[in-house]
């Protein structure tokens, strides 16, 4: 079981490696670069609203789909039947419910047509992602990964021409993008679609409304989550809008950082993917979770210390080479972001394991604490502080609901505390925090100093104990696949 883990786990990180750092990077910040902050920010402000409430269109169908079908995968053409029709049910009723909302946020007219396009998108996005639920709880982990950058490539192809060609470049909008998103969900949905129902046979589809009522009970729980989930990541952004008068462009500002994080925390949100159905299966079959729990943490967390306390020293110079204006403010927001990403890698270790547990209750419980604790703050922070109020109210919300289902896990699974590790982690952050500010001091171009405390940082985790290749491999080969 752990040597498929770690060796689709590798095809997934490859893949995304390839794709969506380009897209980011080469296609997002372009964008950016070309419309400026605040068109960019109208479009955030927007992008983020769908988001918050994407969960409609799911209703904690995809979770659900990935662990049921990953136990009782003789049920996927059951599932799948009746669970289609229900999604475009909840399409609609996500289209009505969000346009109620935009229009009574006051949006202007050219701001409320792009918002029926972003639905739209996030429509065919939930498709998808209930397709690769479908592939993931069947172990189909190879094409769960082409599925996943599909989107990504072809918005590369289309906007990378754009932005290129010196003609569209100038009279680039931010719409062509949107309509850019479209067209890759499109192809997307396609051709996951077809995969799946390749593997599901012969497939009647059918309303049935007590199916759907039952099925929606039992997953409400996971919706709720996802909902709370969204809200405290995403309503930073909403808030700068309606509560700054400049809040498109600090909008704007706000999202030069936190697409460096988002682009960081996907490669987190991998192992989320594998990890689901994985740990559902071995808790059903009553195996122990905690060496598999302690080594994908220890293989992703290791690395997020090392980023982000690289980013931290050198956050000023990351966000000149990528943007044009408000290199400044943006990179002192990024400063404190970058914590809320080791935030975020812990919780798709732990909130991983919970949920494949069935945990929702003391889930949903931290989830809406998290919600009061992040409104809350950003309403004060946002006031005094603009983006800067907002980033610490991301940060603090993120690094709160880590620490929970830390204890929550350990609790509910009975770990044994590892002192050895706990240590070793102690001792190489504290080592890694130093080390970036020394390199930061080397009289060397920022490019080269980098480079050095990333290697620094890479054999001194080795030193540790704490990444070691031999014993990982070793670790996985000692199991065998189902």
């Amino acid at each position: 079981m752990k040597r498929k883990f770690v060796t689709n786990l590798a095809l997934l990180l490859f893949l995304n490696l390839l794709i969506k750092p380009v897209y980011a990077f080469g296609i997002d910040v372009g964008v950016q670069n070309t419309v400026g902050a605040a068109n960019y920010g109208s479009y955030y402000i927007l992008l983020n609203f769908s988001l918050i409430f994407q969960i409609l269109l799911d209703l904690g169908i995809e979770n659900f789909s990935r662990r049921e079908i990953a136990r009782h995968s003789h049920l996927l053409t059951k599932y799948f039947s009746n669970i289609l029709p229900l999604k475009f049910i909840l399409g609609a009723f996500y289209f009505l419910f969000c346009s109620l909302v935009g229009y009574f946020m006051g949006w202007q007219l050219n701001d409320f047509k792009l918002l029926l396009v972003l639905l739209f998108n996030q429509f065919l996005a939930s498709f998808i992602l209930y397709f690769r639920a479908n592939l993931g709880g069947l172990h189909l982990f190879a094409a769960d990964s082409i599925i996943s950058v599909i989107d990504r490539f072809i918005v590369i192809l289309i906007c990378g021409f754009l932005l290129l060609d010196p003609v569209t470049r100038v009279g680039f909008r931010i719409e062509w993008l949107v309509y850019a998103q479209t067209l890759a969900y499109l192809a997307g949905a396609i051709i996951s679609f077809s995969i799946v129902l390749a593997k599901a046979g012969k497939v009647r589809f059918r309303l049935n409304f007590r199916y759907y009522l039952s099925f929606l009970r039992r997953s409400l729980p996971y919706a709720l989550l996802i909902l709370l989930m969204a809200t405290y990541l995403r309503i930073d952004t909403v808030l700068l809008g309606k509560l700054l008068e400049n809040g498109k462009e600090q909008a704007g500002i706000y999202a030069q950082s936190f697409r460096i994080i988002e682009i960081l925390s996907n490669y987190g949100y991998l192992f989320t993917l594998i990890l689901l159905p994985v740990f559902s299966r071995m808790i059903k079959l009553g195996e122990s979770v905690e060496q598999l729990t302690r080594l994908s943490f220890t293989l992703l967390f290791v690395p997020a210390i090392i980023i982000a306390f690289g980013c931290l020293s050198y956050r000023t110079e990351i966000i000149g080479i990528l943007y044009n204006e408000h290199v400044q403010q943006s990179s002192k927001v990024f400063g404190i972001q970058i914590f809320s990403f080791l935030g975020m890698c812990t919780t798709y270790i732990f909130g991983t394991l919970l949920t494949a547990n069935g945990s929702m209750k003391q889930l949903n419980t931290m989830a809406t604490a998290a919600v009061i604790l992040n409104i809350s703050l950003n309403i004060v922070l946002i006031r005094e502080f603009g983006v800067i109020g907002a980033a610490i109210a991301n940060m603090a919300t993120q690094l709160f609901t880590s620490v929970y289902q830390v204890v929550l896990a350990s609790r509910i699974f009975r770990f044994k505390a590892d002192y050895v590790l706990i240590s070793r982690l102690l001792v190489f952050t504290l080592v890694i925090a130093l080390s970036g500010f020394i390199f930061r001091e080397i009289p060397v171009s920022w490019y080269y100093s980098f480079g050095f405390f990333l290697l620094f940082a890479g054999v001194i985790s080795l030193l540790t104990g704490l990444l070691n290749i031999n014993t990982i491999f070793g670790f996985a080969r000692s199991f065998r696949s189902p």
